[in-house]
């Protein structure tokens, strides 16, 4: 089969190779899978750069999310096994977190559907409470996490404020359903929240940026406000002050969704059933902006980590049609 592997640290463009390889065995629990699209992540940039919290041994495959077949026919989403990841003909993962793919997305648009919308799903419900009539603030609305959280929110009936940067972002951010978009680019997106909030900013701010953003963060959060950090896009990780939080009343909360695959798979399976049915009534429904051959791979992660993309970017196999 062909698989995309990496044997050294680096930039993906740089230390992805297209490679001839056979399909990984399966270890007790886990199953093989046969990959019909793969959902590509930021955290796929990072595993290339040995950025990630998590590193497989060398060489690996990249890609923690796809739609696969089982062997009895079954069509799924699943986090693939490292270093056996989805950018591959074959992969593996746990049966126990497989889920069934809706039936209302095709295949390209379940592979996006599990990381990003789970995380949107965990970040805006459990951890900040979000209640239909507030306003939810997203940074980076336009891409792959932000453009589920701009979903998720308007589907909880929230008034929702997309930061974006540049004019094709904008875009992307109004056709998500985005009730006021800001570019940062052109904008001071201070000033622009608070203008369009009547002063008053953000009751739940969704941040996978970090650094320039949070700060943003700090100063349109509303009182009573919820701050969900979610990571750190931009490179660098913010110092809050926690004075600030103290004299504003506000809340700083973490998120790092796949502790609840550890801590409470329950949480995830209820959640992954919310997420159908919301799919099935058409609330949602994966922004896949690029269906990229399998050729195409190592530079559309490349795209990626450059920042360069919007919406969701999926890797079809090879001979698979876009």
């Amino acid at each position: 089969m062909q698989a995309w592997r990496v044997r050294e640290n680096g930039e993906p463009g740089e230390v992805m190779r297209r490679e001839e390889t056979g399909p990984p065995v399966p270890g007790p629990g886990q199953v093989l899978l046969k990959v019909r699209a793969t959902g590509l992540n930021f955290p796929d940039a990072l595993l290339c750069r040995g950025q990630y919290q998590v590193r497989p041994p060398l060489p690996f495959t990249p890609g923690v999310e796809i739609c696969a077949e089982t062997e009895d026919g079954r069509r799924v989403l699943a986090t693939p096994a490292l270093p056996y990841g989805g950018l591959a003909g074959y992969t593996v993962a746990d049966e126990a977190g497989l889920f069934p793919a809706p039936d209302a997305l095709d295949d390209a648009e379940a592979a996006a559907l599990h990381i990003g919308y789970q995380t949107g799903w965990f970040g805006l419900h459990r951890r900040a409470g979000l209640r239909a009539g507030e306003t939810l603030l997203v940074h980076a609305a336009a891409g792959g996490v932000g453009s589920a959280a701009v979903q998720l929110g308007k589907a909880a009936g929230a008034t929702v404020v997309g930061v974006v940067g540049g004019a094709d972002k904008a875009a992307v951010a109004r056709e998500l359903g985005c009730d006021i978009v800001v570019d940062r680019r052109s904008e001071d997106v201070v000033a622009a929240v608070k203008e369009a909030t009547g002063g008053r900013g953000a009751d739940v701010i969704y941040d996978p940026v970090g650094g320039a953003a949070y700060q943003q963060s700090a100063k349109l959060v509303a009182f009573e406000g919820r701050i969900v950090v979610v990571g750190f896009a931009s490179g660098t990780v913010p110092a809050p002050a926690l004075n600030h939080a103290l004299v504003k009343n506000y809340s700083i909360l973490g998120l790092h969704w796949g502790l609840y695959a550890v801590k409470d798979p329950a949480a995830v399976r209820r959640c992954h059933d919310t997420l159908t049915e919301l799919a099935a009534k058409g609330l949602i429904k994966p922004y896949v902006s690029e269906r990229v051959p399998f050729a195409d791979a190592a530079d559309a992660v490349q795209r990626i980590a450059d920042g360069t993309t919007t919406g969701r970017v999926v890797v079809l196999p090879e001979g698979a049609r876009a």
